[in-house]
């Protein structure tokens, strides 16, 4: 029954969807297996269930994340206002923050995944300070919530960086205060890890796994080094047959790039979009097929939302609500589509390596690479704005080139 009221608070508390709230009380569920001493604190409870996801296999750090979440929220608030500890509301000052930093962000157009990001983030930092009856308002506050993060969390170093960078954006744009100096929280440490990439005999293996438009989509990713997100988001008018190009618009950092568009890809795309184009003729039938846009573009051109070329490459299969205008439209495919056929694709293909779609991205640079193309070309094909991000690739091309021979096969 208490997992049941669980599941209500994180619905009722806007900390999870009503599809993902099923997860979260997944995740309390394996916590409560544990069955941890109740002479821990929870920071400690907090800490193993921390260890436990981490020597757990087949775990993403986005599951991870999501199992602490969903921990941190049973044991901080959920299980303190069902004993009366403290009120049922997280905090008084949470919807009055939130709906001003939620303007603020439309405002400045930020991304709809920043913008549920950075609220998130806010919303664990003032339960956080809520619990712990800290003023939120207080730079040492922030200090000690990220070195919270990295001692009692064992957070990575990126996910330090994007709270901190949430925190930041509400301090300055909601609170309107200057954060003093938190160089003194204690940092977590980042990793220096070697991409994945598998070779041109895994990714023919991996490819005969999948058919159709499934096949396609990791195709156009490993032949264009794409990211998943610019994937999802190709609109037709993205795609230059005549040219053989891929204009990927508003990539990582706002920056627009082009990347060679596979010649065996041609026809099935042209294939592909045919049937994508009749699906967006039964919309317009039915009052919909508006696509969205940009917010100044949408102002200029009130009608571009309903032409064929703004129309995305990869749409969803049902319409849907926009979660900011309240429209019905059809929108993109989600990310989690796409790295859902290429795990079923490794599984399939019995790969032993920890691949995700993005080491698809892996393998287009690094056999670029290796088949003589300048480095600074494969930065420009990529969208990396320092050369240092893309020097990586040199390093596993070069571990593939020189590999050593074992002392064992000389004998």
């Amino acid at each position: 029954m208490q997992l049941v009221d669980y599941e209500q608070y994180v619905k009722d508390n806007n900390f999870a969807t009503a599809e993902k709230s099923g997860y979260y009380v997944g995740w309390v569920r394996r916590f409560l297996k544990l069955n941890l001493s109740e002479r821990l604190n929870n920071y400690d409870k907090l800490k193993q269930f921390r260890d436990y996801l981490n020597v757990s296999g087949g775990l993403e750090d986005w599951q991870r994340n999501q199992g602490m979440h969903a921990v941190e929220i049973y044991l901080n608030m959920f299980l303190p206002s069902i004993k009366g500890v403290e009120c049922n509301e997280p905090h008084p000052d949470l919807l009055i923050i939130s709906e001003k930093m939620r303007t603020v962000l439309r405002l400045k157009h930020y991304a709809y995944r920043t913008e549920q990001t950075y609220l998130d983030w806010v919303r664990r930092y003032l339960s956080y300070c809520y619990v712990e009856k800290y003023d939120y308002k207080s730079s040492a506050t922030v200090k000690l919530y990220l070195s919270y993060l990295a001692t009692g969390l064992a957070v990575a170093a990126s996910t330090q960086n994007q709270a901190f960078n949430s925190l930041l954006f509400m301090f300055r744009n909601v609170l309107e205060i200057e954060l003093d100096d938190i160089s003194g929280a204690v940092r977590a440490k980042a990793k220096k890890n070697i991409p994945v990439v598998l070779s041109v005999d895994e990714i023919k293996l991996l490819l005969n796994q999948v058919l159709g438009t499934k096949r396609m989509m990791l195709e156009l990713i490993y032949g264009t080094g794409l990211r998943v997100s610019e994937l999802t988001r190709l609109r037709v008018m993205n795609l230059d047959f005549d040219n053989k190009v891929v204009i990927v618009k508003d990539g990582k950092g706002g920056k627009d790039r082009a990347t060679p568009l596979p010649k065996k890809l041609i026809e099935p795309l042209r294939e592909h979009l045919l049937k994508v184009k009749t699906m967006h003729d039964e919309d317009l039938h039915k009052q919909h097929g508006e696509v969205y846009l940009p917010p100044a573009l949408a102002r200029k051109y009130p009608n571009a939302g309903y032409e064929w070329k703004w129309q995305y490459v990869f749409p969803s299969a049902k319409l849907a609500v926009d979660p900011r205008s309240g429209k019905v439209r059809r929108h993109h495919i989600l990310d989690k589509t796409v790295q859902t056929v290429m795990r079923k694709a490794v599984n399939d293909a019995k790969i032993p390596k920890k691949a995700t779609v993005h080491t698809l991205r892996h393998s287009f640079a690094t056999h670029l690479l290796l088949s003589g193309v300048n480095i600074r070309e494969i930065q420009d094909l990529l969208g990396h704005k320092n050369l240092e991000t893309t020097m990586i690739y040199t390093h596993v091309a070069r571990d593939l080139w020189t590999t050593p021979s074992s002392p064992l096969d000389m004998l």
